[in-house]
């Protein structure tokens, strides 16, 4: 028997791409995506992100390090997503601090080789302590997402 293989995103340059597809439970009754989905889609492509950079979360919270927490989101919605769609989140990382970084994230349905936006986000990510207090990203944390921005700068 072959099992399948989990979801993983790509890193291309300055982007990481992460796909979902629109099922059912995602949907209200009209086939339309329910709009907090994309918020969701969007934050499992950051955490993708994260362990394509290697960063472990998971460890970072075991012993009480941190963990990073969305603090500013603003989401426009241009088209919906529909049921069985092919949806691609693309996610760029557009400022870098020492305790947070600014991403920008692209929700895309995919027809073939088109693409058609959906929606779009900016947000900010901030590291945080396990009491919730601003805090330094790890510095590898903090040069792994640095190398991931500057791909894309020559």
């Amino acid at each position: 028997m072959t099992l399948p293989t989990f979801p993983d995103g790509t890193l291309d340059g300055d982007r990481h791409f992460y796909a979902v597809r629109v099922y059912y439970e995602d949907t209200d009754l009209s086939g339309i995506t329910y709009h907090a989905n994309y918020l969701r889609w969007f934050e499992r492509a950051r955490s993708d992100l994260l362990r394509q950079l290697e960063i472990d979360q998971r460890s970072a919270i075991e012993a009480g390090v941190g963990a990073y927490a969305v603090s500013e989101v603003n989401l426009k919605y241009l088209r919906p997503a529909k049921l069985d769609d092919d949806v691609l989140i693309e996610t760029r990382c557009t400022e870098l601090r020492a305790a947070s970084c600014r991403m920008h994230q692209l929700a895309f349905r995919l027809a073939g080789q088109e693409r058609e936006l959906l929606a779009e986000a900016h947000l900010r990510v901030g590291f945080v302590s396990p009491e919730g207090r601003p805090k330094r990203q790890p510095e590898e944390w903090r040069a792994a997402f640095a190398r991931f921005a500057d791909q894309g700068n020559p």
